[in-house]
């Protein structure tokens, strides 16, 4: 791979503010995600030679190839984005926690007739409303106690109205502390004026309470009461605490895009949040070349059209800039496309206004310091597709897969499949094949049955979500590919048509031609191989997906290999798995010893009983 990052000319650009840094390895696999209050100067502490985090820091900053940022408005977003992003992506050395223990929530349960005002760690949909996360655990647990306090809202596990009379009150009621609805003392209209105050203060009005304790405080302090003083000191703390506000994850837990675009006179940066289950777990950018005289809704407009066309997944709600001219046209057509409504929005004010215009502060972030690097990206991956399309003659190249065959002699022979989506790998869509028709070095019959099986499966996939009516984003072989990339020459491609032409498809197909060197010389392509300047991206994004499948075919042959070396005669025996071949091996040190051990003797061998020990028997002494 061509470098394009240079790590000390990208550490100057980094900004001075809050925010999430992502790290990525050679290969782009993430490898850590951090967050930092200043992303320059916790970034630049990294690669200073000086500052020493211990080996396993060290270890990580020697496999960054190039690292990638995303700004917030404060400390606490960029707390909460860097624990939406480790979960997505779990990368190598961050600690990973093994429960979903991160963040609390305060959970209102509005579903019931007399709601509680409760501490939950999951966010679920059970008619509750959610306010969230916090990052203080202990700040979250006063300001309920406080609300409790101050509404007088209760706290027992009752079911209400059901139970109603059928106990004494509890000693909250008694310490006026709760206004005992387990009793019929208030109405189920009463007690949710009570509610609609609490919702109020959760929403962020939090100044009549603030008001409230702060003369509390005061008033205290000046009667001399200086523990009561501070214990409202402590309460005022807590829901200062609780109303700092986070956009990064929201409560309503749908399925959004956010788009905003940054632009000058002629390129433009579109920035696209995306946000799954009410959490943003990560963005992606895209240049845009723009004439002088384009407007940014017009820019906006033809690159929803163009995004979404290539996309397989739609969310339920896409969040606007500003509004486009076809923005009901395109709701009908990607509501279709969904098969579900999907909504175009420009919000005006609260969280998703908020949000669109932290896409914005990133995109113009991006393309005032990113704009070369991005067009050399995009010269390496859209470019190179260009490139190929015009060598094949073709148009809308969008999914590439390519196939190999690994093995040695015939033996453990694999196939791997690998997919390219706009110039880049899509890891999650590879596949590998273990052969099961073919015995012996037999590439093109290995090839044959590789092909067959991919699409056979393909087809009947496309064709169960048909009939269930799900959507294609489900499956995992039902998207097949505008261009089929074989390694090598006239043979293999001419096995892929007749594996295609036997099922009924019509896809392109091309050979990666190598010269005697192993290297990459040309394309077979229409009975005919078309040369390809060595120069070129489209040469250079070839020469990599190459690669790429001959490495994830000889990666799964190996580990196969490294099973098979490791095999056991009595891996053979029926009843035998691994835990009773240790026993065995354990016991007796020896295939031998095992042999001549009488019946009963296996018997007693731990984890054995009498049939397994009859089966070792009779395999050895037929």
């Amino acid at each position: 791979m061509e470098k394009t990052f240079n790590i000390q000319e990208e550490l100057k650009k980094l900004p001075d503010q809050p925010g999430v840094y992502i790290m990525h390895d050679k290969t782009d696999a993430i490898i850590y995600i951090g967050k930092a209050k200043s992303l320059t100067k916790r970034v630049h502490q990294y690669f200073q030679p000086s500052h020493d985090e211990g080996i396993k820091k060290r270890q990580m900053v020697e496999h960054i190839e190039y690292f990638e940022y995303i700004i917030t408005d404060s400390e606490l977003e960029a707390l909460v984005l860097e624990c939406n992003l480790i979960k997505e992506h779990c990368p190598k050395y961050n600690t990973m926690l093994r429960d979903d223990k991160t963040y609390p929530y305060i959970k209102v349960t509005v579903g019931e007739t007399f709601p509680r005002v409760m501490f939950s760690r999951q966010m679920k949909k059970d008619r509750s409303r959610y306010f969230g996360p916090y990052t203080s655990a202990g700040a979250v647990k006063d300001t309920i106690d406080l609300i409790n306090k101050i509404y007088g809202l209760r706290t027992c596990n009752r079911k209400l109205p059901r139970d109603i009379g059928l106990d004494r009150a509890c000693l909250n009621y008694h310490i006026h502390k709760c206004d005992a609805p387990c009793q019929g003392y208030i109405t189920p209209e009463e007690y949710n004026n009570k509610v609609s105050g609490v919702l109020e203060f959760l929403n962020g009005n939090y100044t009549p309470v603030i008001k409230m304790l702060t003369e509390k405080m005061e008033q205290a302090s000046e009667e001399l009461e200086f523990e009561k003083a501070a214990e409202y000191r402590n309460l005022l703390s807590s829901v200062k605490q609780v109303a700092q506000k986070q956009k990064i994850t929201n409560a309503d837990g749908e399925d959004k895009d956010i788009i905003a675009l940054a632009n000058d006179d002629t390129d433009a940066v579109v920035q696209v949040f995306f946000i799954r289950g009410g959490k943003l777990i990560g963005r992606d950018h895209f240049h845009v070349r723009v004439g002088t005289e384009q407007s940014e809704d017009n820019i906006l407009n033809n690159f929803v059209k163009q995004f979404y066309s290539g996309t397989p997944f739609i969310p339920r709600e896409i969040m606007l800039q500003k509004k486009i001219e076809d923005m009901e046209i395109l709701e009908q057509w990607l509501s279709e496309k969904r098969g579900r409504k999907v909504i175009i929005k420009v919000p005006q004010k609260g969280m998703k206004e908020k949000l669109v215009e932290l896409a914005k502060k990133n995109a113009l972030l991006v393309l005032s310091q990113d704009k070369e690097r991005i067009k050399r990206e995009e010269g390496r991956t859209i470019g190179a597709v260009k490139e190929i399309e015009k060598l094949l003659g073709l148009s809308n190249l969008n999914r590439m897969e390519a196939f190999d065959i690994s093995n040695i002699n015939g033996f453990e022979t694999v196939g791997s499949m690998i997919v390219y989506e706009k110039g880049k790998p899509k890891r999650s869509d590879y596949r590998k094949f273990k052969l099961k028709t073919i015995t012996g070095p037999d590439d093109y019959g290995s090839m044959h049955e590789v092909l067959t099986r991919r699409f056979v499966h393909g087809i009947d996939e496309k064709k169960q979500l048909s009939e269930k009516n799900l959507p294609d984003e489900v499956g995992s072989f039902n998207r097949f590919p505008d261009v089929i990339m074989m390694d090598g020459g006239k043979g293999q491609v001419n096995v892929c048509l007749e594996v295609l032409s036997e099922l009924g498809l019509s896809i392109p197909v091309c050979g990666m031609v190598k010269d005697d060197f192993h290297r990459t010389r040309g394309l077979y392509f229409n009975n005919e191989e078309i040369p390809i300047d060595r120069h070129g991206e489209g040469f250079k994004l070839i020469t990599r997906i190459q690669d790429e499948a001959h490495r994830f075919a000889i990666e799964y042959h190996r580990s196969l290999r490294s099973k098979s070396q490791v095999h056991s005669v009595l891996d053979d025996i029926d009843g035998i798995g691994p835990a009773r071949r240790k026993a065995l091996m354990r016991r007796y040190q020896s295939i031998e010893k095992i042999k001549d051990a009488s019946m009963e003797d296996l018997a007693m061998t731990e984890s054995m009983n009498e049939a397994a020990a009859a089966a070792v028997y009779k395999f050895f002494h037929p």
